[in-house]
């Protein structure tokens, strides 16, 4: 199985997962970060379990703005607008002012709507859909499989 499709078949598999009280969290005790916000510390988990931290093929990290600043210095960054592929990290900008403030794993795009699976998401693992040129995109951290 190709690295890709194993970050996806693990992140399939946390589908449903809930924060318990104070966010607390099987991926931030995981991080030493218990009882913070996790959207990042779950792509972390999932890389790791795929092996991806561990070829550097993806950061540890638990700051969404760490995990863009890795990917761009690495020239791995794709500005948002554009149409990425699965396993592909995607970067978000809820609040429109150049800062990420929120991470998923692209689970695969049409062309015109990205669907993803996101950590964190209403305190949960879930999966979402946004059109390809939607705002809050900030853009996609490419990862070497």
């Amino acid at each position: 199985m190709r690295q890709r499709d194993r970050i996806l078949e693990i992140a399939r598999t946390q589908l449903g997962y809930k924060e318990g009280p104070n966010n607390d969290t099987k991926y931030g005790d995981w991080y030493g970060l218990p009882n913070n916000p996790w959207c990042q510390m779950f792509i972390s988990w999932c890389a790791d379990q795929a092996g991806l931290i561990q070829k550097e093929a993806v950061p540890k990290f638990s700051v969404c703005t760490d995990g863009v600043a890795w990917f761009q210095a690495k020239g791995k960054w794709q500005s948002g607008g554009s149409v990425p592929t699965p396993g592909t990290i995607i970067f978000f900008d809820w609040d429109h002012d150049g800062a990420s403030d929120h991470v998923g794993i692209v689970e695969s795009c049409d062309g015109t709507t990205v669907h993803t699976i996101e950590g964190n998401s209403g305190d949960a693992v879930k999966q979402n859909n946004y059109t390809v040129n939607s705002q809050s995109i900030l853009g996609y951290g490419l990862v070497a499989y």
